[in-house]
């Protein structure tokens, strides 16, 4: 039997969450470093930094990374926040990804994949792929 998460938990996960989708940076930096974990998920396994990266927020994603949070954290559908960024055409995210070592190959899709799907073969050749 388990318990039922405490409200005031939940509510503090939602306003986490909420600072990477808006691009926090310096609120949720200061949650991280308090100690709140920078690889956090939410219930369909989005981490903070791929809502950061999936909403334009390469100031936030870089400080996320800093704080030991992983670039290619795939969510529950196989997505990596690379590829987020890539079907946003989210060009500095894209590259603060990269600069983390993000692999363009991981996920389903892939970068990679996402770049070919929607014909954006300037980041193909970024990722150094054809």
């Amino acid at each position: 039997m388990t318990e039922a998460p405490d409200p005031e938990v939940v509510e503090l996960a939602t306003k986490i969450f909420d600072l990477a989708r808006q691009g926090q940076t310096d609120t949720l930096a200061e949650y991280v470093d308090a100690g709140v974990p920078a690889n956090l998920t939410n219930d369909r396994g989005d981490s903070l930094v791929m809502l950061a990266a999936y909403h334009g927020h390469a100031e936030t994603v870089r400080a996320l990374l800093a704080r030991g949070a992983e670039a290619d954290r795939i969510n529950d559908r196989g997505q990596t926040p690379l590829a987020g960024a890539v079907f946003k055409g989210e060009e500095a995210v894209i590259r603060a990804l990269l600069e983390a070592g993000a692999d363009p190959s991981a996920g389903t899709p892939s970068a990679v994949d996402t770049a070919r799907m929607f014909g954006k073969t300037d980041l193909l050749t970024l990722f150094g792929a054809n």
